[in-house]
């Protein structure tokens, strides 16, 4: 039930609520999102080589990313728990640093875009704590959504809505 305002997740009386998804249909949503930790070029290389001393930074950071989306609705207050039916993370190392790009596909009554988000922060969230002790200025800049489609809002790319 939203407010006179129509703000979906305040109740009549203007107090946070869970919106109620019941009455929706079910449909196949998808969600990317992106984001991107700035290194220091020894900790680029390090990564390049695998040489980073706690280990296979990458393939950690993937699997938080996986684990993040799995429990968005454990962080993120009024959000839903749904079923995530599949997660895709790509990390690429660059020249300043690691880019992430994360798709998140359910087939559910609400979106991904949270799921999405949260993965791409905790991927780069893993990557800063791998490497702290290589480089204790890192920065986690550019977590944003790049897209989703599915449920009544149809789609949406970043740059052409």
């Amino acid at each position: 039930m939203a407010n006179e305002n129509n703000f979906s997740h305040l109740n009549k009386d203007g107090h946070a609520a869970m919106v109620d998804v019941t009455n929706r249909e079910v449909s196949i949503r998808i969600a990317a999102a992106s984001g991107k930790v700035i290194l220091a070029k020894e900790v680029i290389l390090a990564l390049e080589n695998k040489s980073v001393p706690k280990g296979d930074v990458l393939a950690t950071a993937r699997i938080a990313a996986i684990m993040g989306a799995k429990r968005t609705s454990e962080l993120i207050p009024l959000c839903h728990p749904i079923g995530i039916h599949g997660v895709k993370v790509d990390l690429t190392i660059v020249e300043d640093g690691v880019e992430i790009e994360v798709e998140i596909k359910t087939a559910d009554r609400t979106g991904v875009e949270m799921e999405a988000l949260t993965a791409a922060a905790v991927a780069a969230l893993t990557i800063i704590d791998m490497t702290k002790s290589m480089d204790p200025t890192s920065i986690i800049s550019e977590i944003k959504m790049n897209s989703k489609s599915g449920g009544r809002n149809g789609i949406w790319h970043r740059g052409t809505n």
